[in-house]
């Protein structure tokens, strides 16, 4: 078990630190005046497509630590046992460092951006909540993403779901109490 969880815990921190830097970004006094809207201003049935929260600032710096957290983990994978280990049956040699770190961000954060164009459709405001799939898109989006270059098994997805789920509720509450975010959730 402990296992399983360090291993979904490794293998999907490029997707989770996608989704998490946004965040951060946001918050940076020179970096968060380029809040340039994802969606270009583009409605869908006279609402904006997914929201002035969702920017190309915010996808850039995704990508960005994305594929730069794939290549430290290809570099860990190769210069300390442990993280070979706990890579199971994943041979980080062989992954494509831009590839899949792209696919894991545009997943993460394609699964963000269409959970935000869902909510705009069902006239929830943004920053308003929508348990559970505020806490799920991410993690959707970057397993059926990242699922085109490496597949896991069922169980492992399952794993991920649950780990990553748990985490994301973390994250958020100690994001709260640095005033990151405006909610615990």
């Amino acid at each position: 078990m402990i296992n399983s969880i360090l291993f979904v815990m490794w293998f999907f921190a490029p997707a989770g630190l996608a989704n998490l830097i946004p965040v951060i970004m946001s918050k940076i006094p020179y970096i968060k005046k380029f809040n340039a809207p994802l969606d270009c201003g583009l409605k869908l049935r006279g609402k904006p497509l997914f929201g002035d929260h969702k920017t190309w600032r915010g996808f850039i710096s995704g990508v960005l630590i994305s594929i730069a957290t794939l290549a430290l983990q290809v570099y860990l994978y190769n210069h300390v046992n442990w993280f070979h280990s706990l890579s199971r049956n994943i041979n980080y040699d062989n992954l494509p460092v831009l590839g899949l770190g792209f696919l894991f961000a545009l997943g993460a954060l394609g699964g963000d951006a269409i959970e935000s164009m869902f909510k705009r459709q069902f006239s929830i405001d943004p920053g308003k909540k929508w348990f559970p799939f505020d806490q799920i898109d991410y993690i959707l989006g970057g397993i059926i993403a990242s699922s085109l270059i490496v597949r896991l098994s069922l169980i492992d997805y399952l794993w991920l779901l649950l780990v990553w789920l748990i985490l994301h509720l973390v994250f958020s509450f100690f994001a709260y109490l640095f005033k990151l975010k405006d909610s615990p959730i």
